[in-house]
């Protein structure tokens, strides 16, 4: 089974009224987003589901990634992703039916999240930061999500936005 691993973009601070939930994506989020959607598609990663947070920034970053991809994508936007563990983030993966699932949320739980998932972490030198837009696309030995456990993952590609500039 596959799995894509996506932290949200750059945000936007400017509206510091804003509840952190409702923040919007910042004008390097917005094409950092269309720059990660062109770098899946590029590669045949296309998700056939997608398990993303609740939140603005989350929801933004999802929508500018999915117009890279013809047809309907399966999402569901949880507000359980928002801000929660690791732990927290597998028990909802195993909610999940198909492969590959995209799972959009928010540090520092995605970062741990992806360093958990996978046996040998890419050489890259971001990954332990996980940056907003960082994405992780690894294989999985499972033959369902409620199977998956942490350590298994073999990483098959990681970027950074800034990777492709």
């Amino acid at each position: 089974m596959r799995l894509i691993i996506v932290r949200h973009a750059k945000s936007s601070w400017k509206h510091t009224a804003l509840d952190d939930h409702d923040r919007p994506l910042s004008g390097r989020g917005r094409r950092a987003s269309k720059s990660i959607g062109q770098w899946l598609a590029a590669y045949g990663y296309r998700p056939e589901s997608v398990i993303s947070s609740s939140s603005a920034r989350t929801r933004d970053t999802w929508a500018r990634i999915e117009k890279f991809f013809p047809g309907k994508i399966d999402t569901s936007f949880d507000f359980r992703l928002y801000h929660c563990s690791s732990s927290a983030i597998l028990e909802i993966l195993a909610e999940a039916n198909g492969s590959p699932i995209l799972v959009v949320g928010h540090n520092p739980g995605i970062a741990h999240f992806a360093a958990r998932m996978v046996g040998t972490p890419p050489p890259h030198r971001d990954f332990w930061r996980y940056p907003t837009g960082s994405t992780l696309v690894c294989d999985l030995p499972f033959e369902s999500w409620p199977e998956v456990e942490f350590g298994h993952g073999r990483v098959v590609d990681f970027v950074v936005p800034r990777d492709l500039e």
